[in-house]
C-alpha cells in the first residue's frame, strides 16, 4: 500500500472540483461541518485541492464491495472482494456523539440528503437567526428549521451514515462519518443497499 501511495503522489493530476450544494458546506463557521475542507488530487477522481491520504483506484475492478472504518485511525477503507481499492479520511462522532462500532450494512442511499435533526433556524428571508442548532432546540419567534446538507448520504444504522462534509483532522461530528466530497461521491456510486460496513475502534 505504501508503494501505491507513493505512486499516487507522484502522478496525481489536478482535476476540476465538485459542485457546492449549500453555502454552509463552504463555511468554517458551521460547527456540524466543522473545520477545513479535506480535498485531494487522487487518481481517477475529480477534486479541487490536495489530500495526502484519500484515493480511489477501483474503477474497472470487479468484486463485491465492502467498507471497513477504523475510528481510531479516522480512515475508511473500501474493498472489492479482498482487494483494497480506496481509502478516505473521515471525521466520526465526537465525545457525547460517539459513532457506534459493529457490523452493519448500507440501508439507505440519498444523494441530496438533508438532516432533520441538525442545522440552523432561519427567518422568513432565509437569514440565519440561530446557527448550529438542533430541531429539538426552542424555536426562535418567527423562525423555521433548515436542516444541514449531507450530500451522498449512506445510512448505516439509526441516524448514522457516511456523507460529504468538512474534516478538521479529528472526530468532530454528531455521530456520522464525514468524508471529503469527492470520496463520498465515489463511495456512494460503488455501494448498494446491503453493502457490508464494519465499524471498528
Amino acid at each position: 500500500m505504501k508503494t501505491h501511495f507513493l505512486f499516487f503522489l507522484s502522478f496525481a493530476a489536478v482535476f476540476s472540483g465538485c459542485k457546492t450544494y449549500d453555502s454552509r458546506i463552504a463555511s468554517r463557521e458551521t460547527e456540524y461541518l466543522d473545520g477545513r475542507v479535506s480535498v485531494a488530487k487522487p487518481l481517477n477522481v475529480k477534486n479541487d485541492g490536495y489530500d495526502p491520504v484519500s484515493y480511489w483506484d477501483g474503477d474497472g475492478v470487479s468484486g463485491s464491495p465492502s467498507i471497513k472504518i477504523f475510528l481510531g485511525e479516522q480512515r475508511a477503507y473500501f474493498y472489492k472482494s479482498d482487494k483494497l481499492v480506496g481509502v478516505s479520511q473521515i471525521s466520526s462522532g465526537r465525545e457525547g456523539f460517539i459513532t457506534p462500532t459493529g457490523n452493519y450494512k448500507i440501508i439507505q442511499k440519498s444523494k441530496d440528503h438533508i438532516s432533520n435533526l441538525y442545522g440552523d433556524y432561519v427567518d422568513a428571508g432565509g437569514n440565519v437567526v440561530k446557527t448550529n442548532a438542533s430541531s429539538r432546540d426552542p424555536k426562535p419567534p418567527g423562525a423555521k428549521f433548515r436542516g444541514a446538507p449531507m450530500p451522498y448520504f449512506m445510512r448505516i444504522v439509526g441516524g448514522v451514515g457516511m456523507h460529504a462534509g468538512f474534516l478538521p483532522g479529528y472526530a468532530a461530528s454528531h455521530g456520522c462519518i464525514r468524508m471529503p466530497e469527492f470520496m463520498a461521491e465515489t463511495f456512494f456510486a460503488n455501494v448498494q443497499h446491503g453493502t457490508p460496513v464494519q465499524l471498528l475502534r
